[in-house]
């Protein structure tokens, strides 16, 4: 039997040895080759949606939030447009590429759900507006919504996959791999 003190010391040697274990399963970096491809393509577009947020904030940020019947548009859509910008960066750089890639997962489900549903529905639900499509319908969702499902199904890819040997991701792996060896 261990007493309270040691049993304390333990867990913390614990926590310590499991530390490196998580950030090196987080910036594991062995996706397919083919990956980057996806995560610049993803990266540079939600970085792009960001800016745009700001440089055209009435048609694609705020005012359009404020359309929609996004509650607090005048802070919902600076905070998206933030959010694309730093999390499609950090794609670009495959730095923290699991990491960035979830908010992003959960932008495009918010916009799937926020622009693309009335569109399904042919009408507006809860709080959102049904404004931009003229038509609507199975096939209007599938035609207007083709951006965010791919953008969501590349974020999921690289949320689930990570990053490959062209990223940053895998040059912090590789440096801690070798600080973390014996010897």
């Amino acid at each position: 039997m261990t007493e309270p003190h040691e049993e304390v010391v333990l867990n913390a040697t614990n926590a310590q040895s499991r530390g490196p274990a998580w950030r090196a399963r987080l910036l594991r970096a062995d996706a397919p080759p083919a990956a980057v491809l996806i995560r610049l393509v993803v990266g540079l577009v939600f970085a792009s949606e960001g800016i745009q947020k700001f440089l055209f904030a009435d048609a694609q940020g705020a005012g359009r939030f404020a359309k929609i019947g996004i509650p607090a548009p005048e802070v919902m859509g600076p905070f998206v447009g933030v959010v694309e910008i730093v999390c499609g960066t950090l794609l670009l750089l495959g730095l923290a590429t699991r990491l960035a890639a979830l908010p992003l997962v959960i932008d495009m489900l918010v916009a799937i759900a926020a622009t693309k549903l009335p569109i399904l529905l042919g009408q507006g639900y809860w709080i959102f507006a049904h404004t931009f499509a003229p038509k609507a319908g199975l096939w209007a969702f599938l035609h207007e919504s083709r951006t965010d499902l791919s953008m969501l199904s590349g974020s999921l890819f690289l949320t689930i996959v990570g990053a490959e040997r062209w990223s940053v991701d895998h040059l912090l792996g590789a440096r801690l791999d070798s600080t973390s060896e014996p010897g």
